[in-house]
């Protein structure tokens, strides 16, 4: 006997295909970038997830999906602080909400689980 497939079994790599087909990445066109890496439970990078910043004080936002080592990247002012980000990935019926406290780092990976996981939060 073969059982159906559940959703989240099925959901998945759409988010990149079909909201990320130009670059909305440049929250500040002449700022700094920011990158990192999406990796999963296992510590393998997701080559098909996106993710989405959104920057409070200059009401900016912007949207990158990963690449297929599951890099991303945004340009961002040079004197933020803090920025709200959102993961999708396959096999997430909701994304994900996290905080990037911004230093001098110019880079910032999310892991989705395991022991140096991302913080998220709940909505």
């Amino acid at each position: 006997m073969t059982l159906p497939r559940t959703p989240s079994q099925t959901v998945g790599p759409y988010y990149a295909i079909g909201l990320c087909r130009r670059p909305d990445n440049e929250l500040d066109p002449g700022g700094r970038e920011l990158s990192g890496t999406l990796f999963d439970g296992a510590g393998e990078p997701i080559p098909d997830g996106m993710v989405e910043l959104w920057d409070a004080e200059a009401r900016a936002w912007g949207r990158c999906g990963t690449h297929p080592d599951g890099r991303f990247s945004f340009r961002i002012r040079r004197d933020a602080r803090t920025l709200d980000g959102y993961v999708f990935a396959r096999g997430l019926l909701k994304h994900q909400r996290f905080r990037i406290d911004v230093d001098e780092s110019e880079t910032f990976d999310i892991r989705m689980q395991g022991e140096d996981a991302t913080v998220f939060y709940v909505q």
